[in-house]
């Protein structure tokens, strides 16, 4: 996901409520609030937007726009917080922030220089594979570190759920897949058009391992989350983004890693301020939004199309409801 120039958010306000008017898409009993919200989260995002740059016209925007170099911290900050927002935040919140989105996305466009064509950060298949990488990784990690895999139920709405968050986007939530089968036959068919260039492999290996100038927390979170989430990808990948590590260190990183998630998951207190730190405040406030939100206005789901046509005026228009800077805004 890409922005221009960062500027101070409106959002960082703390007494903005994360769910005011209804439960958002999902609701309290989802396995999507429970997998989101899990300090293995945390995981998974650094797992998805080092995986973002295997799609060329993603690795060309995130570098002429230039976030992640100039304001790593902030940048994961805000792009995190528009994860959670759409996976726990009201409806009002969800539909407003990816509406900011599209907007901002809407002017990174470029030349991708390996294939000399025009890209578009809002372009459907880019989109797709940021949201199914996104979707994928949170799973991943959540049973690789966290209380395991899902029952059969909750995964299968688990997918669900990722199909209706692909309405914010510019992806068609038909081409989004359902299961974990289908999950895996995307990435077979996407697979021939992935590559790895030199940028993209700089963006990768910055993310995974932040430069001390870049600041202490970004660089010190960014080194020790990395092993772990090297850990849950294929052979291929980490091979092909050059950043594969030794099967003793997937080993001892997952036994390490499965006692601090069983410590962060008994201490919320601790896990706030891990968040806070790691990734950024926005994303640390959200989290003890999540945690302290009472019942909204309306103790019920919604469409992402009612969503729409009440807070932006017509469904799947482009609305005038004001948005903070920044949410939303990777790189």
């Amino acid at each position: 996901m890409t922005t221009q120039s960062p500027s101070r958010p409106a959002f960082s306000d703390p007494t903005m409520p994360l769910r005011e008017t209804d439960y958002g898409f999902f609701g309290p009993d989802s396995p999507t609030w429970k997998v989101w919200t899990s300090p293995t989260a945390l995981i998974g995002f650094q797992r998805a937007v080092t995986l973002e740059h295997f799609d060329p016209d993603l690795t060309a925007s995130v570098a002429d726009v230039g976030g992640i170099y100039s304001d790593p911290y902030g940048r994961l900050d805000h792009t995190f917080a528009y994860f959670l927002i759409a996976a726990v935040g009201d409806s009002r919140m969800a539909v407003t922030a990816a509406d900011h989105l599209m907007k901002v996305h809407a002017v990174s466009t470029g030349i991708e220089p390996i294939a000399g064509k025009r890209y578009s950060a809002n372009n459907p298949a880019s989109q797709l594979w940021i949201h199914v990488t996104g979707w994928h990784s949170v799973l991943k990690c959540y049973e690789m570190y966290g209380p395991g895999a899902l029952t059969p139920d909750e995964e299968q709405r688990f997918w669900a759920d990722c199909v209706v968050a692909a309405e914010l986007q510019t992806c068609r939530p038909s081409d989004v897949p359902t299961s974990r089968d289908e999950v895996h036959d995307y990435f077979e068919s996407v697979r021939p058009t992935l590559c790895v260039s030199e940028r993209a492999r700089r963006g990768m290996h910055y993310l995974l391992h932040t430069p001390l100038d870049r600041g202490p927390r970004v660089w010190a979170s960014s080194r020790l989350v990395a092993p772990a989430a090297i850990a849950t990808l294929p052979k291929w990948m980490r091979t092909l983004g050059g950043f594969d590590q030794p099967a003793a260190v997937d080993v001892a990183y997952r036994a390490a890693t499965r006692a601090a998630v069983s410590s962060m998951s008994r201490s919320p207190e601790l896990m706030d301020r891990l968040v806070s730190k790691a990734i950024g405040p926005m994303t640390g406030r959200l989290y003890r939004q999540h945690r302290h939100a009472g019942t909204p206005m309306f103790a019920h789901t919604v469409t992402v199309a009612d969503a729409r046509a009440k807070y932006l005026g017509a469904p799947g228009g482009v609305g005038t409801a004001p948005y903070p800077d920044g949410v939303g805004a990777s790189h």
